[in-house]
């Protein structure tokens, strides 16, 4: 588990490092030195007021140290996220940053047809594999989304590129997690820990 201080530090080393593609920063790699254990972690950006979605990039699996990680992926969340333009300077103080911090992700196992059961919304971000297609939702996606669970396996398996019911082939792994979130309530305001 993560504190509140070290979400608060990870969210302002995040809005830090998208800074400093405009300006220059101090302290970047100290910062990042603290932050050793390795996580899976997703960095998304949401425009203010209007809460949509600007950009969000991560690692599902725990592949670098956390400290790394945040500067990968809230750079690659600002400027790389092929949806959306990339970020431009005068956005900056229009963005609210999020940083969800991931569980490793678990195979569901059982029936094919029980998966929906074993899935808790509120709780449970999603893969979904099958072949070379690959789809992920954060656990708060179903939340905002209003799915149930077979929506969010159906989703799921679509943002994958995949039929809707493709879930239920032998073949199609389902994978499980959990995430902490952290965001600024408002740009570069104070961090909470989000529940959903």
């Amino acid at each position: 588990m993560i504190s509140l201080k070290e979400g608060t530090l990870l969210v302002k080393l995040a809005r830090k490092n998208i800074e400093s593609t405009f300006k220059k920063v101090i302290g970047l790699t100290s910062e990042t030195s603290q932050f050793k254990e390795r996580h899976g972690i997703f960095v998304t950006l949401h425009t203010w007021p209007e809460n949509g979605l600007k950009g969000c990039i991560g690692f599902p699996y725990p592949i670098m140290q956390l400290g790394k990680a945040v500067i990968e992926t809230s750079r690659a969340a600002a400027f790389e996220d092929p949806r959306f333009l990339p970020l431009t300077e005068s956005e900056l103080n229009k963005i609210i940053l999020e940083i969800s911090i991931l569980s490793r992700p678990e195979l569901i196992e059982g029936k094919k047809e029980d998966l929906p059961e074993n899935i808790k919304i509120r709780k449970d971000g999603l893969i979904c594999t099958l072949g070379i297609n690959t789809g992920l939702f954060l656990p708060q996606v179903a939340v905002e989304q209003k799915w149930n669970s077979l929506q969010f396996l159906e989703q799921v398996c679509i943002k994958a590129g995949l039929g809707a019911n493709r879930w239920m082939h032998p073949q199609c792994k389902i994978y499980k997690f959990q995430a902490q979130i952290f965001s600024e309530v408002r740009p570069e305001g104070k961090v909470i820990e989000k529940r959903i």
